[in-house]
């Protein structure tokens, strides 16, 4: 797979034409769906739920990579995994038995991520590490979209890039959160490999092209098997 990876999060798409925007990422040089799921107890919103996200999944022609920010996000991994989710990334605060949660969603099928909020520091991630394929850093509050980059995200991930190089694991580094033209090339010339862009996407008055240019950054020098 080529590196950057690009995920459109849908949260940011025009609900009223969720199927067109859907349609829009499946021709577009996006590589995977990223879905928000909100409980309005982790967080304080509210968003997708089980038929919405198989609704997704049915016209979906790439992976499905679905965040969930909820309270025991182990009570529904094989619901998960049956609307159609490849990756499932459970919050470090949410998840008392982290290690169990991640076997448990490798059992499923399913490729297991991690979701740490932006004060929680990179160590906690150290013994678990190798037991996950992805990390995904939020470089925002989680919750909304549209909030403003917080600037620690780039030392963090250049932490969190040394730590998967030392340990000998093959987990990818996903950001979440105010990725745009500007945060983008920094994020990956800190070791970032997968950028979920929302509002920058569809808020542009081309959301392809502005996909295109994000796969472009890097696409041509940092590749992996």
């Amino acid at each position: 797979m080529n590196f950057p990876i690009i995920a459109p999060s849908v949260l940011s798409a025009d609900f009223a034409n969720l199927g067109r925007d859907v349609e829009m990422i499946n021709n577009s040089q996006a590589d995977w769906f990223h879905v928000d799921v909100m409980d309005g107890v982790f967080v304080p919103n509210i968003s997708f739920g089980f038929p919405v996200i198989k609704s997704i999944q049915n016209l979906a022609k790439k992976p499905l990579d679905v965040h969930l920010m909820i309270v025991q996000p182990e009570r529904y991994i094989k619901e998960f995994k049956a609307v159609g989710a490849e990756i499932l990334s459970v919050h470090y605060e949410a998840c008392t038995h982290l290690h169990r949660t991640l076997h448990a969603i490798k059992e499923e099928g399913m490729k297991a991520g991690i979701a740490i909020n932006p004060h929680t520091p990179i160590s906690l991630l150290k013994d678990v590490i190798r037991d996950t394929d992805l990390v995904c850093m939020m470089s925002v509050n989680p919750g909304f979209g549209g909030q403003k980059f917080i600037e620690q995200t780039y030392q963090k991930c250049k932490e969190l890039r040394h730590m998967i190089d030392e340990s000998g694991s093959s987990c990818l580094i996903e950001i979440d959160g105010g990725v745009n033209a500007q945060t983008a090339p920094l994020l990956l010339a800190a070791g970032a490999h997968v950028l979920v862009a929302g509002n920058y996407v569809f808020g542009s008055k081309n959301p392809s092209e502005t996909i295109a240019s994000l796969k472009n950054l890097q696409a041509n020098t940092t590749t992996v098997a």
